[in-house]
């Protein structure tokens, strides 16, 4: 149906004389404009000047537009080859990515100068942003969306090494393990803890309080092994909410000024997990454990 659909438009866009001619500048390159444009200039100039005779200036103008459509031809061949290129990947992307941008280009020239072909330039340059992220190995998400932390908890194999700082904070120093995600995140803990995965978390804390206190024991008892690092002992710099899987990925969390966290970042970018490992080693080597 959407196909039937998008060959309609284009049909209807096709009927247009105007706008075959304008579709046929804009998609012509801009060498081979010039060049078509300087040529025929030249074969007017050669004929009004007696420089040449008729026929030399007819064909002297014909040269340079030949040479002018075929550097245009070599430039179309190339972006043909880099998209055939691009297109060259899981079959999802090729039988989504054409239709995708027939719908962007449909809505930003059938409803120009509206909302909705503003909306549609937003969302594709949104959609340009993610996309980059996920080439660099990264996913950006929400600070109440914890589908990687969950997931990749889930997942690991090995190890998990974690580092969360303890701070006074509006809703509360524990507010995130007590809540909705920490209760799933600890959840995940406990099964990864079954399945064999050695894992040891690091609290940053300004004060050792009974809560925490009770925290630590718990999950010591479940068998985490927990460290303590009192705040100050190590540079703020070092004051990252983060976890580590089999040293493979990584999750970092962006806090606001108030101690809540307002993006998740996941990451199996090499740079990524290679800066959090070494936060998290400086943070270990500092930290007491009981053991």
């Amino acid at each position: 149906m959407t196909r039937d659909v998008a060959r309609q438009r284009l049909r209807e866009r096709r009927g247009s004389p105007h706008g075959g001619v304008a579709r046929l500048v804009a998609h012509t390159d801009p060498v081979a404009l010039v060049g078509i444009t300087l040529s025929i200039t030249l074969s007017v100039v050669l004929d009004l000047s007696n420089a040449a005779s008729g026929v030399e200036s007819l064909l002297a103008g014909l040269m340079g537009i030949t040479i002018s459509l075929l550097v245009d031809s070599l430039a179309r061949a190339e972006r043909r080859f880099h998209l055939r290129t691009l297109l060259d990947g899981p079959p999802w992307l090729v039988r989504t990515t054409t239709e995708l941008a027939g719908s962007i280009r449909d809505a930003a020239e059938q409803h120009a100068g509206t909302r909705v072909a503003v909306e549609a330039q937003r969302r594709y340059e949104q959609f340009r942003l993610e996309a980059e992220q996920l080439a660099e190995g990264r996913i950006i998400r929400r600070g109440d969306e914890d589908a990687d932390l969950v997931g990749a908890t889930r997942t690991c194999v090995h190890r998990l090494d974690a580092l969360t700082n303890v701070m006074p904070r509006v809703s509360g120093e524990l507010s995130w393990w007590r809540g909705e995600i920490g209760r799933r995140y600890w959840e995940a803990n406990q099964e990864a803890l079954q399945r064999g995965v050695q894992i040891t978390r690091v609290f940053v804390y300004a004060t050792l309080t009974d809560e925490l206190s009770a925290l630590v024991q718990q999950q010591r008892a479940a068998g985490v092994r927990v460290g303590l690092l009192p705040l100050g002992v190590v540079g703020p710099q070092l004051h990252v909410n983060l976890t580590l899987w089999d040293g493979s990925s990584c999750w970092e969390a962006r806090m606001t000024a108030h101690g809540e966290i307002a993006e998740n970042k996941f990451s199996v970018n090499r740079a990524d997990i290679d800066r959090l490992t070494r936060v998290f080693d400086l943070c270990a080597s500092a930290a007491t454990f009981r053991d």
